[in-house]
């Protein structure tokens, strides 16, 4: 049996969960809910991921994985129906490209989130928040020029998006932006409409975050 360690929370441990429900693995893998946050990491995780991050699998063999781009390639190759990243061409690249888009809409997100909601208010950086939010508004763009690109078909770029795309509804980092009445739906009006109907997906109903 595999374990993965990780917060309901987190939309990379999400990102791998609903990889593996795509791939029908969930009665390979027990999950470990775990509780942390940059400034309390969990004693336990750390010694086996010296980053202190999540999500972390640890394999029957007793290997063990981190950063949710590996764990889902090792998961990936597990089964061959479906295989949800492509082996070799410009499909692989593909789809590798856009889960770099979308953990990077992440990346900078969850950075908004420490500043704006962990750090003391008289300690925060305005200008740091405002250029974390280009980042995410940048890269929603251009998803958005070429939302008509998106497939209803999963595969692992199309799930990194829907996990990226559902947690900016989830935490809201945007509204700390100078624009506070921005919507997603408004300003992202063709990615909402993928979203809603890729998350009516079984395996992204059964993956929901929790705070």
């Amino acid at each position: 049996m595999y374990q993965l360690s990780g917060s309901l929370a987190s939309p990379y441990v999400r990102k791998v969960r609903v990889l593996i429900h795509e791939k029908g693995l969930q009665d390979q893998i027990e999950l470990k809910t775990l509780a942390l946050s940059p400034i309390a990491p969990d004693k336990v995780l750390s010694t086996k991921n010296p980053l202190g991050k999540i999500p972390l699998l640890e394999c029957p063999d007793g290997t063990l994985l981190y950063d949710s781009r590996v764990i889902c390639e090792f998961l990936d190759g597990l089964n061959e129906c479906p295989r949800l990243i492509p082996k070799v061409g410009p499909e692989r690249w593909e789809v590798l490209r856009l889960q770099a888009l979308a953990d990077g809409i992440l990346d900078a997100g969850i950075l908004i989130r420490y500043e704006t909601f962990l750090r003391p208010e008289s300690l925060r950086w305005s200008e740091w928040v405002s250029s974390q939010g280009q980042k995410v508004k940048a890269a929603l763009d251009q998803l958005e020029q070429s939302a008509e690109n998106l497939s209803q078909t999963p595969d692992l770029g199309t799930i990194a998006v829907a996990c990226a795309f559902g947690w900016l509804h989830f935490r809201k980092p945007l509204a700390a932006l100078p624009e506070q009445n921005l919507s997603l739906e408004e300003a992202w009006p063709q990615i909402q409409a993928w979203y809603e109907g890729f998350s009516l997906r079984p395996a992204m109903l059964a993956t929901l975050p929790i705070a």
